[in-house]
């Protein structure tokens, strides 16, 4: 297992919020950051050391990347899983590509899920259209058919209620195959983010319930408010997850809760996550300082929860009136990701709220009025 030191570089591919809040972690410690990203002055190319702008397939400028790093991480799954796979043979990137080649997809994801022996809706896969009409009967209705690769925050998606809704599922295969999955009435969605290191130490952050809106995380909450039985389901089964992957880092494990207090995994991402933002300031180690530790061969910290807090999304609309009453809430901790445009649904920053009283700052962040 190699150790990576303060003083020498940690390369980022992908130029986010993610891989800023990693990079801020990482300079804390006294690294250097290089940021690979097709875009200048980027959330983290703003505070990184080296930047290199370009594609995330341009094959010089990985190897270039890798010329500059000591180690080498990402910050989101949608980059180019082959790039990473040859990046990764001539520069230290402790997390692989296999992770990155599954979460991309799916179909291989919820097969490595299942395999793993954590549980998951009803579901069948199909390479075209004639082959879900075929199948769809397995999985009966509701239910959500979904794009094998791209999609998120509910893009790449169609709810089909019944069979005379079928064709609506149609366009989505001009994209790529598609999964079906059998629409799960839950009760709370909680997500789990855990961590592990190259010599299998490993740690969950507390548990958070997720509330979205327009399939856009809007609220973590945390501690969830699941009773301890479903914590130790939710932990176990991304222990589960994790040891099977043979994770390096992080990865989020985002579940449903359902009325008899089962769970089924709903989909991962192997990095840090928007429900892991809060741990910043509720937590003894946040999810980014802790991923910084897992790749540089240190030990992992035990996560403790200082206090509960919730966590909400500033998105495009909400930036210009929370400019405005920032000041009138000296407990809210504002991250804003240096993005230049504010644009409608576009993740632009969060704030974290310390309470004492999760209903009582749900009514507080409800009352000012940004969040309509």
């Amino acid at each position: 297992m190699k150790t990576i030191l303060p003083g020498q570089t940690i390369g980022i591919i992908g130029g986010g919020q993610l891989g800023r809040m990693m990079g801020l972690a990482a300079k804390e410690a006294g690294f250097k950051i290089a940021v690979l990203d097709p875009t200048m002055d980027s959330p983290c190319g703003q505070i990184a050391d080296i930047q290199i702008v370009a594609p995330y397939n341009d094959e010089a400028a990985l190897e270039e990347l890798g010329e500059v790093s000591d180690v080498i991480t990402y910050e989101f799954e949608n980059i180019d899983y082959e790039g990473l796979d040859r990046l990764s043979q001539i520069a230290y990137v402790p997390q692989g590509a296999e992770l990155v080649r599954i979460t991309q997809n799916r179909i291989a994801e919820k097969a490595e899920i299942v395999e793993a022996g954590a549980p998951v809706a009803t579901y069948a896969t199909a390479a075209s259209f004639e082959e879900l009409k075929e199948k769809i009967e397995n999985v009966g209705y509701p239910c959500i058919v979904k794009t094998a690769f791209g999609g998120y925050d509910g893009k790449g998606q169609v709810k089909l209620d019944s069979s005379a809704q079928l064709d609506d599922a149609y366009p989505l295969f001009a994209h790529s195959a598609c999964i079906a999955e059998a629409f799960v009435p839950f009760k709370t969605e909680i997500s789990v983010i855990i961590q592990r290191n190259m010599a299998g130490e490993t740690y969950c952050l507390p548990v958070s319930e997720n509330i979205h809106k327009h399939h856009i995380l809007h609220e973590s909450i945390v501690p969830a408010r699941v009773s301890a039985t479903v914590i130790e389901k939710a932990e176990k089964a991304a222990k589960q997850i994790a040891d099977h992957l043979k994770l390096v880092g992080t990865l989020a494990v985002e579940m449903f809760v359902l009325e008899d207090g089962e769970i089924l995994i709903n989909e991962l991402a192997p990095r840090p996550h928007n429900s892991g933002h809060y741990s910043i300031e509720a937590c003894n180690v946040s999810q980014f300082h802790q991923h910084i530790r897992a790749i540089c061969g240190w030990p992992l910290r035990k996560p403790k929860l200082w206090g509960s807090c919730i966590m909400v999304n500033v998105l495009g609309e909400h930036v210009a009136p929370l400019k405005k009453i920032v000041t009138s809430y000296p407990d809210w901790s504002i991250h804003l990701y240096g993005k230049q445009e504010a644009k409608e649904k576009r993740k632009m920053g969060h704030v974290t709220i310390m309470t004492q009283s999760i209903e009582e700052t749900l009514q507080e962040i409800e009352a000012t009025g940004i969040w309509e």
